[in-house]
């Protein structure tokens, strides 16, 4: 029997099928482009090979095209009965995933990679910050997922992903010296991952190094294909440095050319909160954003995210409402949130709520409440930055400048330029 790049017996008896498959799990892994013609390309030339057809569904789900993968993981699901244990739990896991069942899928993947821990395809789902963990909504959330990856460490050696997903989960739980050593040598063994250039841009961000990760990431991009799946959120990342350095000309050109909607071509739940971010990090920081631009990403929610579902598109989701005075649909966001983290979106969605009408003090109520484990939200600690610093503005606009300035110091020194928040800066 044929074997995946982890050693895991697939079911094809097709060298062809076999390599473009190894292909396309490694193009998914990196996030590159092109990953779904790669397993057409394995199902085209074994179409009774189950596991193309799961992994064409998960590229598929990644994408963001749910009907192909229900379609695909539905064909993988009758092709399944005479498979091997770990590819029929391959397969279930992706069919509880695809068709919305996230806790039923969470318990199934993790049975699965306690198992079989060296398949990477399944293990993935829960590796990363959004991921079934990273968006769990649950307490905790940041170092259930710096357990996972490092339980994975034993059974992958020297890999290139598994060392990418490890680096992030230390940066994310206030480890980046180690991050930095772990990324760099998983970038030694395949510099085209897009995941691992990000990672390493989180690792740049949390250590305050504004100039190397601008020049690094910029670099990096250059032969990184638009219509991959994290070309926008780069860009973003690119973006928010110009606007530490004060280079806005750049910041808006990236915005304009990678980030905001009609122009990113990633998923539309990057494209809205990469542009409610950016646009609100710079208003934080002193740059203008006309209201033309804000009324542009509330309507972009509005359509892509009509109802509350995940907490992490909702908070960015009301940003965006709160800014362009959509008051109907940020009070929808407020009234009705879900999950595990309605209560964080709730408070949120109200404080930029405050925010927006000059209501400091209830706006620092409610952002001061939601500090205490804001992680659940969702999203990075670069992306978080952004409560953070919204607390300490409107504290400034309080006169509260000592306690501002002590906060800053307190929690996100490192990463804080001096223009991080207009008028504030760490002592």
């Amino acid at each position: 029997m044929k074997k995946d790049r982890y050693d895991n017996p697939i079911s094809t008896t097709s060298d062809a099928a076999r390599d473009l498959y190894i292909t396309g799990v490694d193009r998914l892994l990196e996030a590159g482009a092109g990953v779904v013609p790669l397993f057409e390309a394995a199902i085209e030339a074994d179409p009774g090979f189950a596991l193309g057809h799961a992994g064409l569904a998960r590229a598929f789900h990644t994408g963001g095209n749910l009907s192909g993968a229900k379609a695909a993981i539905t064909t993988a699901q009758s092709l399944a009965r005479d498979l091997d244990t770990r590819q029929r739990g391959h397969i279930h896991a992706f069919d509880l995933l695809i068709h919305g069942k996230g806790p039923q899928a969470y318990a199934a993947i993790r049975a699965h990679v306690d198992a079989f821990p060296r398949d990477a395809l399944v293990a993935q789902t829960c590796s990363s910050i959004f991921g079934l963990i990273g968006f769990s909504g649950q307490p905790g959330r940041e170092a259930e997922m710096l357990a996972f990856n490092a339980a994975l460490l034993p059974h992958y050696g020297d890999d290139w992903w598994c060392l990418s997903q490890y680096a992030f989960a230390l940066c994310e739980t206030g480890n980046p010296d180690k991050a930095a050593t772990v990324i760099d040598r998983s970038l030694a063994m395949n510099a085209n991952n897009a995941n691992g250039a990000h990672i390493r841009s989180h690792v740049y961000y949390e250590a305050g190094q504004t100039e190397l990760g601008i020049a690094y990431l910029e670099n990096w991009l250059t032969g990184y294909d638009r219509t991959a799946i994290l070309h926008g959120h780069l860009a973003w990342h690119v973006a928010l440095w110009a606007l530490g350095q004060g280079d806005t000309d750049r910041m808006w050109q990236r915005i304009d050319a990678d980030v905001k909607p009609g122009a990113a071509q990633g998923l539309p739940i990057n494209v809205l909160t990469d542009t409610a971010s950016i646009f609100c990090r710079a208003e934080l920081a002193g740059v203008p954003v006309p209201p033309e631009r804000w009324a542009g990403i509330s309507a972009y929610a509005t359509q892509f995210f009509p109802d509350t579902s995940l907490a992490f598109v909702d908070f960015h989701a009301a940003i965006a409402h709160a800014m362009a005075g959509d008051g109907a649909a940020l009070n929808k966001i407020i009234e009705t949130p879900k999950g595990p983290a309605a209560d964080m979106v709730r408070d949120v969605a109200s404080a930029y709520r405050a925010m927006a009408q000059q209501n400091w003090g209830e706006a620092t109520q409610l952002f001061t409440r939601a500090m205490g484990d804001h992680a659940r939200l969702g999203g990075s600690r670069a992306q978080r930055d952004l409560l953070e610093f919204s607390l300490l503005s409107v504290l400034l606009k309080q006169g509260h400048d000592a306690e501002a300035s002590r906060l800053l110091s307190l929690r996100r020194p490192t990463v804080a330029s001096t223009g991080a928040v207009h008028g504030l800066s760490a002592h």
